[in-house]
């Protein structure tokens, strides 16, 4: 039986270097990758970030997260591999932290990525945040005020470390590359 094209996601802090890999590891895979916000979600996330309720926000989230999935198992059953900025792990870890209240038990069939946890000093990711254009938003700010809890919550999920701290983006693929072969066995 051949082998299965790879599922990759990389999960971790603000500023650890996510979307600057991603595409980056997609391209090297010679996989797709996939937004995890869909596109028909990002007017309706603009509006629930306006609200204060993490239990809103964590919905939207999950609900764009499943429409994603739709997009990942359709690429993995066409023999596509498909690397995802983030998946499940950041979502609920990232709106535990925040207060979110929701009991959520994920489907036992979801597509399972190899999971790599970017991390980084803590002083290269604020040097990261500070260079952003964009300025933060509450979110962003909340995310930063729960970062020792989001940490602690990352602890339930099954991830490979990746330190981003003295790479470059293209040596992180590269440690990437060096964890993981480029299909995955059945």
């Amino acid at each position: 039986m051949p082998d299965q094209p790879l599922f990759e996601s990389l999960e971790g802090l603000r500023g650890v270097g996510k979307s600057t890999v991603a595409p980056l590891l997609a391209e090297a895979r010679g996989a797709i990758l996939v937004p995890t916000i869909p596109a028909p979600y990002h007017q309706l996330r603009r509006l629930v970030d306006q609200q204060e309720c993490p239990d809103t926000r964590m919905c939207l989230y999950l609900s764009a997260l499943f429409a994603a999935t739709r997009q990942i198992r359709r690429h993995l059953a066409e023999g596509v591999g498909v690397v995802v900025e983030s998946y499940f792990a950041r979502c609920l870890a990232t709106h535990q932290s925040m207060g979110a209240t929701l009991g959520v038990a994920l489907p036992d069939d979801l597509p399972q990525p190899n999971t790599y946890r970017l991390t980084c000093s803590e002083d290269v990711r604020r040097r990261r945040l500070a260079r952003r254009r964009k300025p933060p938003t509450r979110w962003d700010l909340l995310a930063e005020a729960v970062v020792d809890r989001t940490e602690d919550s990352y602890a339930a999920f099954s991830m490979q470390p990746v330190d981003t701290t003295e790479r470059t983006p293209p040596e992180v693929v590269e440690a990437i590359l060096a964890l993981t072969p480029s299909r995955s066995p059945v």
